[in-house]
């Protein structure tokens, strides 16, 4: 084998859990082989560099070797060897990500619960009642 879909090589070397995934994110141009967009019929070959965005990570992949089947992880991984730029990039962003606050842990407070409710309503009643002195 000379040559492999790149949809197919993407799928056996577990960048995507089905070919279908990896057919939509190459159809959305997420994907670049040799610097240039690729369609789901772009053959790869060994040596061609393969560009890929997952989430907020670019990735930036060098094929090693072909596979038409999905196999165990430790296999894939000897499909394709990730440049140094590419790995410290992607180290650079989960550190990122691990020091950045999660938004939804800043809100303080939400809807206010049933016993929050009665005491805002007991406070407005005492604040705004008109009493004679």
């Amino acid at each position: 084998m000379t040559s492999l879909r790149i949809d197919k090589w993407l799928w056996a070397a577990r960048f995507y859990k089905t070919r279908s995934l990896a057919s939509d994110e190459i159809g959305k141009s997420r994907v670049q082989v040799n610097g240039q967009d690729a369609k789901p019929s772009k053959e790869v070959k060994p040596g061609d560099t393969v560009c890929l965005r997952q989430g907020p990570v670019v990735r930036t992949v060098i094929v090693q070797a072909l596979s038409g089947v999905r196999g165990p992880a430790p296999v894939a991984q000897l499909l394709y060897t990730e440049t140094p730029e590419s790995i410290e990039a992607r180290q650079k962003a989960a550190e990122q990500h691990r020091l950045a606050r999660e938004p939804a842990l800043s809100i303080e407070q939400g809807r206010p619960t049933k016993r929050d409710r009665r005491q805002i309503e007991r406070n407005w009643n005492d604040r705004w009642s008109a009493g004679i002195d």
